[in-house]
Order: C-alpha cells, then structure tokens, then sequence
C-alpha cells in the first residue's frame, strides 16, 4: 500500500492557483474555452513534469470557494485541445525536419556521384574539372547537413514533444484547498 502511494505520487503535479485565471495569458480577454495559456503555467508545468514517467495526474489546487464546476469543465476541455494541438504541430515539424534533412543527404549524394561520374565518363576539360571543383564540396556539404538535420536538429524539439506526450495522456483534476 505504501509503495502505490509513494508511486502516486511520484507521477502527480500540483500547482497553485489564485483564480483559473492564473492558467491564461493575462493578455487575453477572450473565455477559457478559446483562451490562450500561460507561459508561465506551461513553463512550471514543464517544469514539474520533466522527471515524471507517463500517466501523470495534474492537480490544480484552488480554494474552495473559488471553484465553479462549469468552468472547470471549460478549462480541462481547452487544456487537452491546446497540448493535443501542441504535441501534433511539434510532431509534424520534427518529421519535416527529418524529411528536409533525408532530402539534403540524398541530393548530396546524388551531386557527388555526378562529380564521380564526371571525373571517369567525360573527357577533361576545363569545364569538367571546374563542375568537380564545385560538385564535391557542395556534395559534402548536403550530405553533412542533411545528416546534421535529421539526426541531431530533430531532437532538439524531443523534450518539448515529451511534455505534450505527457499532458496528452495526464488526468486533469481541480482539487480545493
């Protein structure tokens, strides 16, 4: 019994709240099922979930006799709208990343065998030489980038797309104090 609780724990995130206003960018007026959220809520909720496994339990603590169960239903339904749009918008930009940098490697690829092919099919000549002066590098150069792209450029947005897996997947639940 000890240790479900002790794993309860571990997988939940409680954050205080004055108002459900504390949630929305203060610089928006419009109502909580269209409004934008905070920088800073997502800011502590990455925070707070970085060293949480999946099936996370995000716990907003308000008091008592600010709660109003209409909102609440509002606020969790644009919660999940807004990391379900985050998490897809992520996702197809760390694919097109990769896809840009499969591109780059294989137009590398493609320019360095042409520059092979040059230097053994064709007779040299000036021209020749000149287009392998320019080919080779540039082969190299896409290929490296491309490379660069799709293996290291595209995680830089993993963590990022770790946060929203997670709050897609966490229960959201407004608890009074």
């Amino acid at each position: 019994m000890e240790k479900d609780s002790k794993l309860l724990k571990m997988s939940e995130i409680s954050l205080w709240l004055d108002t459900y206003d504390d949630i929305f960018s203060d610089f928006d007026p419009r109502p909580y099922h269209q409004r934008a959220l905070s920088i800073d809520f997502l800011d502590e909720a990455k925070r707070a979930s970085r060293d949480k496994e999946a099936g996370i339990e995000l716990k907003l603590l308000i008091a008592k006799k600010k709660r109003n169960a209409t909102n609440e239903i509002l606020i969790k339904k644009r919660l999940r709208e807004h990391f379900r749009k985050h998490h897809a918008y992520l996702h197809r930009e760390k694919m097109g990343i990769i896809r840009k940098g499969i591109e780059y490697t294989v137009i590398g690829l493609l320019v360095m065998f042409l520059a092979t092919l040059l230097t053994f099919e064709y007779e040299k000549t000036l021209l020749t030489a000149f287009l392998i002066v320019i080919m080779e590098p540039a082969g190299w150069f896409l290929f490296w980038e491309g490379m660069n792209q799709a293996v290291f450029e595209s995680k830089r947005i993993n963590p990022d797309l770790e946060f929203y897996e997670k709050m897609i997947k966490c229960r959201v639940e407004f608890v009074s104090y």
